[in-house]
């Protein structure tokens, strides 16, 4: 069980989104080195000249790649200050090299965070090899010496623990889109099996009528062609989004004649209204299931999390191309904040399966505004 968990950690990729250098970073130099020729003017007992700038170089140089390159940056630094170390000890040097080589911790923490497993097994090679060399360049107590390691080690593990928190967080992320478009699978699945069925039925109807009433068998043709061209519009948009086995409901989805039911009266709080405008009719279904289920969600979170919220609107505007759905709150400034949870994800992830946009955040004047704009047609991307 440890050798595997051994190889799963030698095999662990480095991990995505490592930024880039920006104005941080050299911020931080600038900080560093400002600190550093303080410290050399100020302090007495120092090394000499030549080995603090080697030492001084070779740990604050690095530091702007930390995040894209950490193990170089980590053999530069340590490997450059484990050689002036060795020098010191050589010509039994007294002085001591600057504090500020403290930011050799960052590098500790950048490689952990940012490196994959043979490189973060590499950089902490360096670093083992370097502290012991340093603990005797500069000899200390027992305490200091054990402080010196519990220092890297915990520089080390938050890097580990930040590293898997980033983690665990892209799993969620990814999760509740999963779960999004299991949903919207499910839901067009459903949509289709109604259609369908009704196809069935009307096919068996004709059937029934075709020999002592052909005019009527015409007519049950033409109510069959609609429905199987919308089924098959249906079905296309189902390719490339996964569905989970569940048992199929032949009932028809809450779609844009039931965004109208989450309206309520002056006795609710918040109280919430709603109004349909413009062009609505021949909607895709998965088109009003997903405004249904938006507005839903949007509801239900400003209920939660409008602080002082004394009313929601629900505003769907159909046009030709089109339908908006906007939903805003009148809660006050403090309670302006995201939701927790990961409802947001999962809507912007139905918008977006859609071929649509999705948008939510603090409102101009106060309250939280919850925006998106879907295809008539419901196309997919």
């Amino acid at each position: 069980m440890v050798p595997d968990a051994l190889r799963s950690l030698w095999a662990e990729p480095r991990p995505a989104g490592a930024p880039a250098r920006d104005q941080r970073d050299w911020a931080l130099v600038a900080a560093l080195v400002v600190w550093s020729v303080l410290e050399a003017v100020l302090r007495s007992n120092l090394a000499p000249w030549p080995l603090l700038l080697v030492s001084v170089l070779a740990v604050l140089g690095p530091l702007p790649w930390r995040h894209t390159h950490p193990l170089v940056a980590v053999v530069v630094a340590f490997g450059t200050v484990t050689v002036v170390d060795t020098v010191r000890i050589l010509v039994e040097s007294e002085g001591a090299l600057l504090n500020s080589m403290a930011a050799t911790l960052v590098l500790a923490y950048a490689l952990l965070r940012w490196s994959s497993g043979r490189e973060a097994a590499a950089g902490l090679a360096a670093i083992l090899v370097w502290l012991p060399v340093t603990t005797v360049a500069d000899p200390t107590n027992l305490a200091d010496t054990l402080g010196a390691y519990g220092f890297f080690l915990f520089a080390a593990a938050l890097g580990v623990a930040m590293r898997f928190r980033a983690k665990i967080r892209v799993r969620d992320l990814e999760q509740a889109r999963a779960l999004e478009r299991e949903q919207l699978a499910r839901e067009l699945h459903d949509t289709v099996a109604h259609h369908v069925s009704g196809i069935a039925i009307q096919a068996q109807a004709g059937r029934a009528v075709a020999a002592t009433q052909p005019e009527r068998a015409a007519e049950v043709l033409s109510v069959i062609e609609d429905a199987a061209t919308r089924t098959l519009a249906e079905m296309r948009a189902i390719v490339g989004v996964l569905r989970a086995s569940e048992e199929t409901d032949f009932a028809p989805q809450p779609g844009l004649a039931e965004v109208g039911q989450l309206g309520t009266d002056d006795r609710a709080h918040p109280r919430v209204t709603v109004t349909l405008d413009g062009e609505l009719d021949d909607l895709s279904p998965a088109v009003g299931v997903a405004i249904y289920r938006l507005a839903q969600e949007s509801v239900t979170n400003a209920r939660r999390h409008a602080r002082h919220a004394t009313e929601v609107t629900v505003a769907v505007t159909g046009d030709a191309d089109q339908v908006r759905l906007t939903i805003d709150d009148d809660g006050s400034a403090s309670g302006g904040k995201a939701p927790a949870g990961f409802g947001l994800v999962g809507m912007r992830e139905r918008a977006s399966l859609l071929g649509g946009t999705f948008h939510a955040g603090p409102a101009a004047e106060r309250g939280w505004r919850v925006e998106a704009v879907l295809p008539r047609a419901g196309a997919p991307r």
